[in-house]
């Protein structure tokens, strides 16, 4: 549960990114778990494939829902979730400029944006892989030395370059492999002896930032029989799966989110390559062959069901994405590979508002003029909208609710009434002005009254 003395003790830095991060209705990259509410059987689904992954095994997920459902935050969320458990992560969005197939360098941008934002527990923030294999190397030291080896000694350098080449040798035989190791161990070779240039350069190869081999042998001072490209990329990707419970982690988590630019390529051929891509990463992952490796896409039903432009336009992928003739609305089922968002309920969208308005106290250092009373009149307001009951979405709510926080905290003279007058519906409206009495306020308020939710705001545990 959080309560308000939680919230008060957030850093001013996490509090900013929530607060800023939901009025321009975004994700807050830090912060997530705080403003979670709901997705309860969501989030256990996903937790589930973490214990997966980490005992060698491999999942795909499919997250599908429409703009502002909460398909962002929930992979935020697990994101988080996995940090905290000793996962690497990697998160990208894809982009005109980054597929998953591609000529031009399209594919390798995302390689190279799923390497910048490589996370783990002690760097959150991203941009973590040299502090990794840094990491890695200070805990064998830390081994090597415990086992009785005199670290000061001359011979302690090739004792370590051995325990490195023995640990990254388990992967040489996955394709890419070979060159893999060796440009680790000769990046550690190069720390060892100072080499500032060569390590650089080991860097730089396995971020897939050269374009040729020839320029990659130029820099390095040994020869590599491949590059990182457009085409392998995602061989590199379950290399670094594997390579992870090897060097402290308990797998990789890969996040790819914003799907739907693949549905809004206009070229068949290159859209059905990109769909032969997850083809490829389904199979590899569902059989087996992708060890320590979970991936989580986010998409819009669009980019789903549509049976032209969409994953069931590719009959592959259909067959194994389709839903059972058992599949029913009364039933729940997360063990499948598709996780469909639904609307939050009604009680969730209102812990919701009352978890922004402390968030938003907190942060501004005022006592929102808002009671739960109104708070129950915002919400009322929300879903007298045509198609509310279905398509409302927290993303649409808590942009207009943090508005109208905003809007209270800057004019210390207005009311909600006053905000949100116009919009309130008739039956909690309260008359004022000429001709209205007390018996008329006193029967307007009696009605919102009436119509108020069964529960009071303040008691909901979240």
């Amino acid at each position: 549960m959080t309560d308000k003395s939680n919230i008060e003790k957030l850093p001013k830095r996490i509090l900013a990114s929530i607060v800023s991060s939901v009025s321009a209705g975004v994700v807050p990259r830090t912060g997530a778990p705080y403003i979670a509410i709901g997705r309860q059987d969501e989030i256990a689904a996903l937790l589930s494939d973490l214990e997966l992954v980490s005992e060698g095994g491999g999942t795909l997920r499919f997250l599908i829902g429409r703009y502002g459902s909460g398909k962002s935050f929930l992979i935020q969320l697990i994101r988080g979730y996995a940090l905290e458990r000793d996962f690497l992560t990697a998160d990208c969005d894809l982009s005109p400029e980054r597929r998953l197939y591609g000529t031009g360098g399209s594919g390798l941008a995302t390689y190279r944006e799923l390497i910048k934002n490589l996370a783990s527990k002690s760097s959150p923030d991203g941009e973590a892989l040299k502090g990794i294999i840094n990491k890695w190397a200070y805990a064998l030291r830390e081994e090597l030395s415990d086992a009785g080896h005199d670290t000061e000694s001359g011979e302690f350098t090739a004792i370590f370059e051995k325990k490195v080449r023995d640990t990254v040798r388990e992967v040489e035989f996955m394709v890419g492999g070979f060159d893999f190791a060796r440009v680790i161990g000769e990046y550690y070779s190069a720390s060892e002896k100072e080499d500032d240039a060569k390590a650089s350069a080991c860097m730089r190869w396995l971020r897939g930032e050269y374009s040729s081999r020839t320029e990659a042998r130029r820099e390095l001072g040994f020869d590599v029989s491949c590059v990182i490209t457009d085409a392998n990329w995602y061989d590199f990707i379950k290399l670094w799966a594997a390579l992870a419970p090897k060097i402290g982690y308990r797998g990789l988590i890969v996040f790819i989110d914003e799907c739907v630019n693949l549905y809004k390529i206009p070229h068949r051929v290159s859209r059905e390559n990109n769909y032969e891509k997850i083809l490829s990463m389904f199979n590899d992952t569902l059989q087996g062959r992708a060890k320590n490796l979970g991936i989580v896409f986010g998409g819009t039903p669009q980019f789903l069901e549509d049976t032209r432009r969409g994953l069931f336009g590719y009959e592959a992928l259909r067959s194994r994405l389709c839903d059972s003739r058992f599949t029913s609305d009364n039933f729940k089922n997360y063990a499948g590979p598709v996780i469909r968002l639904a609307r939050l309920s009604d009680d969730e969208l209102l812990a919701l508002t009352v978890r922004m308005t402390k968030l938003h106290g907190s942060y501004y250092g005022w006592t929102p003029g808002i009671t739960p009373d109104e708070q129950v009149q915002f919400l009322k307001i929300c879903l007298d909208r045509a198609g509310a009951d279905s398509m409302l979405t927290p993303r649409e709510m808590l942009r207009d609710y943090m508005t109208l926080l905003n809007i209270l905290h800057q004019n210390p003279d207005a009311d909600f009434a006053a905000v949100a007058g116009k919009l309130m519906p008739a039956r909690v409206q309260v008359q004022s002005g000429a001709g209205s009495t007390a018996e008329n306020v006193a029967a307007n308020q009696a009605a919102a009254n009436s119509d108020a939710a069964p529960f009071d705001p303040a008691d909901i545990d979240f």
